[in-house]
């Protein structure tokens, strides 16, 4: 007789050769073994629930009772149980179930096929569905590791089988997990994570599930190596199935029972169930975990995170916890605060009141100086996100972290701590230097405090983390209190001396050599006795070749390269403010042929190196009239110039047009010679208004007294830069632009042929009209003065004095 499965009849198990089936088992209406046999009053016996859906389909459709079998007519429905069919049954179940699987385990061995291993794991399968107590049996007929064995067989089949039949010989039953979790077969079963085809890994995340239901496995999963990664791996994937991922989760989800899994699932970016812990968990937890997060390495969106989960929590028990706590809270914090906008969820978290008061406090309540140093660590941490500390306040009496008092105490701190603290405090200092809404407050505290001397010790600091924070707040007060740090430093050379090392260094450009330059290059500029001393270390010399490598591309330094670079050329440029009557410094103009530098320098595409090139161009050829020879004047040709109707005097061959003598760019800083004219010229277009007004301002040495006037206007001309000295002025883009050009356009229009042609124009006429209306005096004379060189206003005009020429 044909063999039922699950109460079905199939031939697929006649091979496994078992006690056959009797018919009276078999429910007549779904010829299924029946689980609940009952009689009915005809004397025929069925499965309960089979029954039932009869008389009820019956009922609804109408049709007068009867029964199914024998087709007589019922008068009642009452259903008696057969209770010794069911407990027969029930023998039978038992005895042919434990047949079917003593022959099922004779099968699972490595003689046996494969399809016949395949029906041996079908059928244990299927029986430990069906019933719990097969999965007793199971075990106890040494099934378990014969399963598990399997899970290395060569077929891909028999292995996804394998996996398959334990999770369903594991369901509910602890002590078959035990089993399956002894020797390697956990970690087996992880490997399928990782390596096996979908359809294995789909099973073997099924059976890690299960086994993650037994509390006492979870460590065990847990400590399998790579295991807890995979499984966050899998439950965060885009690209596996939504089976694999759901179980996965929920693996992860039971394996939370552990502690040390709970760890390992923080190492690897899942953060929730430790912030559970810490926020949830008895006060050993708590602390366990906060101690832990201080150790772990977050991502930035973890640390976001952490900061809005958790943030507060911490944040209370750095007030009011105990010293173990403390320590433990500020550890997670100084993780979580390295990154701007977790820092700043913490600040809204009231993080800044404690951290001062733990930085101030001294006394018995005082933290330990390898606490206090992290707390300054979290401080300069906090600063560092740019938030504005100007409206955020520490304590009742609405001080904030500029306050005069609290940067006091900062400095106070920072000349009386060791050098760990030192570097994090100068850190805060720099952060809140940096910003230009608090800035000011900083500046007037160190003025007040006397404290700029003992911050310009720290640049000769051996640690490089100090030095480098110790520059770096200088640079940012440089522009405010360039006087000061000048006095300073003139006061011990050896620590300009100091930062000229720093800049010189030839290990690329470093974040410290930047800031280095950029406080040397802020130092006031007409200081003298610096820029003697500067040449005399010879700082001059290495600068200029650190110049020349960076535009050459021999040095490179990223995202340092740009300030470095404005800083090494505001350094150099200070020679060219100190050249008046200064035959030493002229020498070295000289030596480093500096027109040329900056003629290059001018070129480059940084705005302020422009600015800052163009400048020193104006003071180098402000000094040209002074350092040529002037010869007599030759007598005047007449020739004409691209521009219409002007006349040029002939000038003898090997003599300078401006400043009528022998004229060299190296020698007397010479633009025209230096073929610098036209570059200037150039400039005019830029769009930095900065730019504009320092090239104009070169170009107007050529138009000063003590040149000839009328040779510049000619050499403007030559390189066609008269029309876009026109075109700054009708612009009218600034005050200070305006006045420079109206300057420079009356000196042209003293040239009767262009004042003509200008004359029409009226853009000018009302460029200078507006000049001679809205400017100060000094620039209303001179425009009145252009406007009479246009016949805008008569020559006999008595508005004002007259004044002499500039």
């Amino acid at each position: 007789m044909a063999e039922v499965q699950d109460g079905h009849y199939d031939s697929s198990t006649d091979s496994l050769r078992v006690e056959p089936i009797y018919e009276s088992f078999l429910c007549p209406l779904t010829k299924r073994i029946m689980r609940d046999p009952v009689n009915i009053e005809s004397g025929a016996t069925f499965e309960r629930e089979a029954i039932l859906k009869w008389f009820k389909e019956s009922d609804s459709r109408g049709e007068r009772l009867v029964c199914p079998v024998t087709r007589k007519e019922l008068s009642s429905t009452e259903l008696n149980p057969s209770i010794a069919l069911r407990n027969t049954i029930d023998e039978w179940m038992h005895r042919n179930e434990a047949a079917k699987l003593d022959v099922a385990r004779k099968s699972l061995t490595s003689e046996s096929s494969e399809s016949e291993i395949l029906q041996a794991l079908e059928y244990v399968a299927e029986i430990c569905q069906r019933s719990r107590s097969s999965r007793h049996v199971v075990r106890k007929l040494g099934l378990i590791s014969l399963i598990s064995e399997l899970m290395k067989n060569s077929s891909t089949k028999v292995r996804q089988k394998a996996l398959e039949s334990l999770r369903f010989v594991t369901k509910d039953n602890n002590d078959n997990k035990d089993e399956i979790a002894a020797g390697d077969n956990i970690r087996t079963i992880v490997k399928f994570l990782s390596h096996g085809h979908v359809q294995e890994k789909e099973q073997a995340v099924s059976l890690l599930h299960e086994l993650s239901e037994y509390k006492p496995l979870s460590e065990k999963i847990g400590s399998v190596p790579g295991a807890i990664l995979i499984l966050v791996g899998l439950s965060s994937s885009k690209v596996e199935n939504v089976l694999t991922i759901d179980r996965a989760e929920k693996t992860l989800v039971n394996l939370e029972s552990c502690e040390k899994n709970v760890r390992q699932m923080a190492e690897n970016s899942r953060l929730r169930p430790l912030l559970r812990l810490l926020l949830e968990g008895s006060p050993d937890t708590q602390l366990s975990m906060a101690a832990y997060l201080g150790e772990l390495v977050l991502s930035n969106d973890i640390k976001v995170l952490v900061a809005q989960k958790a943030g507060s929590a911490l944040v209370n028990v750095m007030k009011s916890g105990n010293r173990e706590a403390r320590e433990a809270a500020l550890k997670a914090l100084n993780q979580i605060s390295s990154y701007d906008t977790s820092a700043k969820i913490l600040i809204e978290a009231g993080i800044l009141p404690p951290l001062v008061t733990d930085l101030f406090t001294v006394g018995s309540n005082q933290l330990p100086m390898r606490l206090k140093e992290v707390s300054a660590t979290i401080l300069a941490n906090v600063v560092a996100s740019g938030a504005n500390f100007q409206s955020i306040t520490l304590d009742h009496n609405r001080q904030t972290l500029v306050s005069e008092e609290i940067v006091h105490n900062l400095l106070h701190l920072i000349s009386n701590t060791g050098p760990a603290i030192e570097c994090k405090l100068l850190q805060v200092l720099v952060g809140l230097t940096s910003s230009s809404k608090t800035v000011q407050n900083v500046v007037d505290a160190i003025k007040s405090s006397g404290a700029t001397v003992s911050l310009i010790q720290f640049v000769e600091a051996p640690q490089r983390e100090v030095r480098m924070a110790s520059i770096k707040l200088l640079n940012n007060i440089s522009p405010y209190m360039g006087q000061e740090l000048a006095d300073a430093f003139r006061a011990n050379f050896s620590q300009l001396s100091s930062l000229i090392r720093v800049i010189a260094d030839n290990n690329g450009i470093s974040e410290e050599q930047a800031p280095a330059a950029g406080l040397v290059g802020d130092l006031p500029q007409q200081d003298s006795v610096l820029t003697r001393r500067l040449v005399q270390d010879g700082a001059f010399a290495t600068i200029i070749s650190k110049v020349i490598m960076i535009r050459q591309g021999e040095s490179r330094g990223g995202r340092f390269a740009n300030p470095f670079m404005e800083g090494l050329v505001r350094i150099i440029s200070r020679i060219t403010f100190v050249l008046d009557d200064d035959p030493d410094i002229i020498a070295v103009a000289r030596e480093y042929n500096l027109t040329a530098l900056f003629s290059d320098l001018l070129q480059m595409g940084l705005d302020s190196v422009q600015i800052v090139s163009a400048t020193a161009l104006g003071n180098l050829s402000r000094q040209s009239k002074h350092l040529t020879k002037i010869l007599p004047p030759p007598n005047p040709g007449l020739c004409f110039s691209i521009f219409p109707c002007i006349s040029q005097r002939s000038v003898p061959t090997g003599v300078c047009r401006v400043h009528v003598g022998i004229c060299s760019s190296r020698e007397s800083f010479c633009l025209l010679e230096g073929k610098v004219v036209e570059k200037l010229v150039a400039c005019l277009d830029h769009d930095n208004e900065k730019v504009v007004e320092a090239s104009l301002t070169a170009l107007s040495t050529l138009l000063e007294d003590g040149v000839d006037i009328e040779q510049g206007v000619m050499i403007l001309c030559d390189v066609e830069g008269v029309k876009p000295i026109l075109d700054v002025l009708c612009e009218n883009r600034s005050e200070a632009l305006r006045e420079r050009a109206v300057w420079a356009v009356e000196r042209i229009l003293r040239t009767h042929e262009i004042a003509c042609e200008i004359s029409g124009n009226q853009n000018v006429g009302t460029a200078l009209v507006e000049a001679f209306r809205h400017g100060d005096f000094r620039t209303r004379q001179v425009a009145e003065r252009a406007l009479k060189h246009v016949d805008k206003l008569p020559n006999f005009s008595g508005i004002f004095s007259k004044i002499g020429t500039q």
